[in-house]
């Protein structure tokens, strides 16, 4: 796959499928890298669109949704995300975007997990969706050494065949048509106990081949990033330092929904107002932030950046934020070491100085990827707290019993913002269902739900 920097004509569709790049029925299995060339604009607004359907995904199997409810969910975001102006376009969209992004994820084994992960269950629930002419000839593809059951070994073990379809709650009338394969190559119709096991082989149903055909489409790509990382960090990286290489970092991090660079019209917040809405309205990682500010009189360079751009966000104006930080800064490096060394970096972050760049604050995908060392309080809580300080911290917010469990266990799962959404959900008494991908999301949605709980009150008072 070539990257170039000036307009010119993709190549066409075939090319892509050359050499096993695009499977049956237009369901890529991305084995080999398509001969194609591709716009740098397009490298990156391709990538994204595809990192959304993964987020998504992430977030549907994190809040548990059903196979059903994920088959929806899947071909919903595939229709929001990865359809293209020009229709004839689109698999070359779906083929790129992948292996953009295989680049992108291949760095770390942390990335590659994830990856691996989203795109398998992705690919899942897109086989489910073809037909079964289609998914015979996906398995032919993947060189499937196995063929259907013969008949008179069928008819030998179907009284077994349909016990173990009644007992996971299918039509007593079984397929007909099986394939008869060693177990071990589909755990996990093993592990949940739907399939008939003897003399070392599982009998899997055609409906049920999506198992094997996943399997080998997890060892494919697991076997591929490994191999993109050894040509990411022996030559790509250094090749492309200066074009791509800053795109494929990013990418990583990215978020996508407001920056909240400037803060609604109607949000302005005073220093004398950060205690209370501390309490109500912030997330758990600002207000550590701002419990340590008042303890220590101080916060490192990272605190500084991630506390500071969040109230800067929710609506603290220039002014107030230098008077809120010299009252407390002042207590420990006095006035004028603060005036000296601390003020400029505040106006610096409002755009007042230096470049004028106006700072945005941090997602929590970028507060999650944060390393704090010894003395710093910046960072997410949930994937840089012990679990006796988080379950400390969640209980001072008055949460505990089923709901605190519940948080901590998307913790162990490391689904943080999860765990941030279920925190807000179990402070707020309210349903959140785009999930909470901002800190300032967070307080926006909270002033949302408060506002209205006080407009309920009153309206209910005056009648």
């Amino acid at each position: 796959m070539e990257i170039v920097r000036s307009q010119r004509q993709l190549a066409a569709a075939a090319a892509a499928s050359s050499g096993g790049g695009s499977g049956a029925g237009g369901l890529p299995t991305y084995r080999v890298a398509p001969q194609l060339e591709v716009r740098l604009e397009e490298f990156e607004l391709f990538a994204i669109d595809r990192l959304r359907v993964l987020k998504g995904i992430s977030d549907g199997l994190s809040r548990g949704k059903r196979p059903e409810e994920m088959e929806k969910l899947v071909s919903e975001l595939l229709k929001a995300h990865m359809r293209h102006q020009d229709p004839a376009e689109t698999l070359n969209k779906d083929i790129i975007s992948h292996f953009v992004l295989r680049l992108v994820y291949c760095r770390t084994e942390e990335l590659r997990k994830w990856f691996l992960s989203m795109e398998t269950t992705l690919f899942r629930y897109r086989f489910r969706l073809e037909s079964p002419d289609t998914q015979r000839l996906l398995m032919s593809e993947f060189q499937l050494p196995y063929k259907a059951l013969p008949h008179s070994e069928f008819e030998a073990v179907k009284e077994k065949l349909s016990q173990v379809a009644r007992s996971i709650g299918q039509s007593a009338s079984v397929e007909s048509v099986f394939f008869k394969v060693p177990f071990e190559e589909v755990p996990d119709l093993v592990g949940s106990r739907r399939v008939f096991i003897s003399k070392g082989y599982a009998y899997v149903a055609m409906s049920q081949v999506v198992s094997l055909v996943v399997t080998q489409f997890r060892c494919n790509i697991s076997k591929a990033l490994v191999l993109t990382n050894r040509k990411w960090t022996t030559s790509i990286k250094e090749q492309e330092k200066d074009r791509l290489t800053p795109i494929v970092e990013a990418l990583s991090n990215a978020y996508f929904g407001p920056d909240y660079s400037q803060p609604s019209d109607s949000a302005e917040i005073s220093p004398k107002d950060i205690d209370q809405l501390s309490k109500t309205s912030f997330p758990l990682c600002m207000r550590h932030m701002l419990e340590k500010l008042r303890e220590n009189h101080h916060l490192k360079n990272g605190g500084r950046m991630q506390f500071g751009l969040f109230l800067k966000g929710a609506g603290l104006k220039l002014e107030d934020a230098l008077a809120f930080f010299r009252a407390e800064f002042s207590q420990k490096v006095g006035s004028e070491r603060f005036d000296k060394e601390y003020a400029y970096s505040i106006r610096h972050k409002y755009g007042k100085e230096g470049k004028r760049t106006d700072y945005t604050p941090y997602s929590c995908q970028k507060i999650i990827c944060a390393t704090p060392g010894v003395g710093d309080h910046h960072g997410c809580p949930y994937r840089h707290f012990g679990d006796e300080n988080l379950r400390a911290a969640l209980s001072n917010m008055g949460i505990s019993g089923n709901a605190l469990e519940g948080i901590l266990d998307k913790v162990k799962n490391r689904h943080y913002q999860l765990a941030c959404t279920l925190t807000f959900e179990a402070t707020h008494n309210v349903s959140c269902d785009t999930g909470i991908n901002h800190p300032n999301q967070y307080f926006s949605e909270s002033q949302k739900v408060l506002q209205a709980k006080n407009q309920t009150v009153q309206s209910q008072s005056s009648t």
